[in-house]
Formats: structure tokens, C-alpha cells, sequence
């Protein structure tokens, strides 16, 4: 009887040991390799230019929604242009990357919506309700209608007379001042 309670404990002892290493193994790659996220993570973030952008691996960089997928990697780790990411634009972004125009045939990266440019093509970015763009800052003059199609409510400060008319009524030559 004594020699069976030896063979059993030997058993039950290398068992445990077994359990044991394998889990100090499992251990082992998690701290070296580390543990993926089971959610997507969530890299809606604002940049220092109060825009729209995209939360780097290292949980610090945070680059505007247009630097997503413009093949260059302005991540550490390139995460900004991963085939996931990129890989059937627009429709592989995450919807706060972008902004539909008028048009829905149309996109452009959020951070180019209330940019004061006519990114659209038909001012839907800068004067929609879908743009919701704040009034011209200091440095815009708002016309009622402007000609320079670069633009679409509000033009640079530096056009007014200037000699050239931006805004179809003439205030950017008249009535704004720098």
C-alpha cells in the first residue's frame, strides 16, 4: 500500500508541476508579446489643431484624419495604413474619419470639413447643414456668395482689397478690411 501512495504521489506531484510550468509559459508570452485587445479600440482623437484624428498604438501621437491611409506612415508602427484600414476606402474607415458630401458618391477626411475650402467641390463641407460649421473666425470675411470657387462662404482676410473680387456683392473689396 505504501509503494501505490508513493506511485500516486509521484503522479499527482508531476501533474501539478506540469500544470504549473504550462502555466508559467502562457505567463511568459503575455508579458513579452502582450495581450491583444478582445474589443476594437476606440482611436477618435483631436489634434492640437483642434481637428479630427486618429489615436496612434502609443496611445500619444494623435494625427489628423487625412494622414489615415495617404501611404505614408506617420505612426511609429504604421497602424495608419493597415490593409484593414485601408483597404476598401472609404468603406474600411471608421465613420469618424469621414464626411460624406452632398453628393454621397462624394467623401472627404473630416478633418477637411469647416476647413474654410471647398473640399466637396460643391461647398457641401463648408456650408450644409450637414457641415455645421461654425461662422467665419477673425481671420475669414464672410460674402454672401463668393466667386472664387476655392473657397465657399468665407475667404481669407489677406483677399480683402486685394484688387480681385472673391465675393459676388464686392464686400471683399469695399467693405472688409484686414
Amino acid at each position: 500500500m505504501c509503494i501505490l501512495c508513493t506511485r500516486r504521489c509521484i503522479c499527482v506531484s508531476a501533474i501539478a508541476l506540469l500544470i504549473v510550468g504550462i502555466i508559467a509559459i502562457i505567463i511568459a508570452l503575455v508579458v513579452t508579446v502582450g495581450i491583444p485587445p478582445s474589443t476594437s479600440v476606440n482611436r477618435l482623437c483631436i489634434t492640437t489643431n483642434n481637428q479630427t484624428g486618429f489615436l496612434c498604438d502609443n496611445r500619444e501621437a494623435c494625427i489628423p484624419a487625412s494622414q489615415v491611409c495617404d501611404q505614408r506612415r506617420n505612426c511609429a508602427n504604421g497602424e495608419d495604413e493597415q490593409e484593414s484600414l485601408c483597404g476598401d476606402l472609404p468603406n474600411s474607415l471608421p465613420g469618424y474619419l469621414i464626411f460624406y458630401c452632398s453628393n454621397p458618391k462624394f467623401w472627404i477626411y473630416a478633418d477637411k470639413r469647416c476647413n474654410g475650402m471647398n473640399d466637396c467641390g460643391d461647398c457641401s463641407d463648408e456650408t450644409g447643414t450637414w457641415a455645421s460649421c461654425p461662422a467665419c473666425g477673425p481671420q475669414w470675411w464672410r460674402c454672401t456668395l463668393v466667386v472664387f470657387h476655392d473657397y465657399c462662404a468665407c475667404i481669407p482676410r489677406s483677399f480683402c482689397r486685394d484688387g480681385v473680387q472673391h465675393c459676388s456683392d464686392w464686400s471683399d473689396e469695399y467693405i472688409c478690411s484686414r
